[in-house]
């Protein structure tokens, strides 16, 4: 046979085993997906505000229409999912359009 089978075919016995036993020895790890935040309309207006965009970046930024933005900052519907996650992101990281630029600001003169 093939030592990918036989390597994972000992995987399999190692866990089983250790699965069956009193003494545990193998390594376990514990994941909590964070559950997904609820933003009012104030909140995503003011993570906007703190990111320095205007309702069109900012839908831009987000992948989402102009129309949406203004629908969730008049709390006539509400983010969720993916775009709940994002605006977390933005909460928690300053730096995150630097980091994801996904809008690109340049400063003009004039």
């Amino acid at each position: 046979m093939s030592k990918v089978y036989e390597s994972i075919m000992r995987g399999l016995s190692e866990a089983v085993e250790d699965a069956q036993s009193k003494d545990k020895k193998l390594k376990r790890h514990v994941v909590e997906v964070v559950p997904v935040k609820s933003y009012s309309a104030g909140e995503i207006k003011a993570i906007r505000n703190k990111m320095g965009l205007s309702q069109r970046l900012f839908a831009g930024y987000m992948g989402i229409s102009v129309k949406t933005v203004e629908a969730w900052e008049a709390g006539l519907n509400h983010p969720s999912g993916a775009a709940s996650r994002i605006l977390n992101m933005m909460e928690m990281d300053a730096n995150l359009m630097v980091n994801f630029p996904f809008v690109k600001m340049e400063l003009s003169e004039g």
